[in-house]
């Protein structure tokens, strides 16, 4: 039997609230590596020298302890400090209603984006950009600008300013929320620099 609706955000943050509560660093460092090392020992996981697995039956076995893992570990609120879990149905009826396609940027910049089986001839969606690494002021367009003129990269990932004007960007102060902004701003920067106004980012 499914479950006949989806978790909305009230429901999912009432869940957190009444969750089991544990410290960040032991779902970090304890919960997660200990279930994922029992994950690999009970579905027999090994992905010897083949970075991108193609044999079948390690793929089946793969959603298969994935699935397992988060039935088994549920979801962590950084926030809260407390874990949610969902139940074999919820995770199946989500996957029901997530979307088959995206679409990613506009105009010339856009990019269709859809599940790709094993050994698609299809051509995957190529992010370039330093994936929340941090920073500096002084080369973060042109940074950004580098991978936005690569033919071959579709979107791009941002990185992260370690200061705004001069200023660290400190987590909860007013100064995160002006290099967050600042950070958007240049990355447009970069994409029209590039002549790629429409990437997504």
């Amino acid at each position: 039997m499914t479950a006949k609706r989806y978790i909305d955000i009230y429901e999912a943050y009432d869940r957190f609230y009444e969750g089991e509560r544990i410290r960040e660093d032991q779902w970090d460092y304890s919960v997660v590596p200990v279930n994922a090392s029992l994950m690999k020992e009970k579905y027999d996981i090994s992905f010897g020298k083949d970075i991108i697995p193609t044999d079948p039956d390690l793929c089946d076995r793969l959603f298969l302890a994935g699935v397992d893992m988060l039935l088994t570990t549920g979801f962590y609120n950084t926030d809260l400090g407390r874990v949610m879990h969902i139940t074999e149905e919820e995770l199946f009826e989500g996957l029901k209603m997530a979307p088959k396609k995206l679409t990613l940027g506009e105009g010339k910049d856009k990019r269709k984006c859809k599940a790709r089986r094993g050994n698609s001839r299809r051509k995957p969606i190529i992010q370039g950009g330093p994936t929340g690494a941090p920073v500096s002021e002084s080369i973060f367009v042109p940074m950004i600008q580098s991978y936005a003129q690569e033919p071959v990269v579709d979107t791009i990932v941002s990185g992260v300013l370690n200061t705004v004007n001069g200023h660290h960007a400190t987590t909860n102060t007013p100064w995160e929320i002006r290099a967050t902004m600042s950070e958007i701003r240049n990355v447009r920067e970069a994409t029209l620099l590039s002549q790629r106004p429409g990437m997504c980012i």
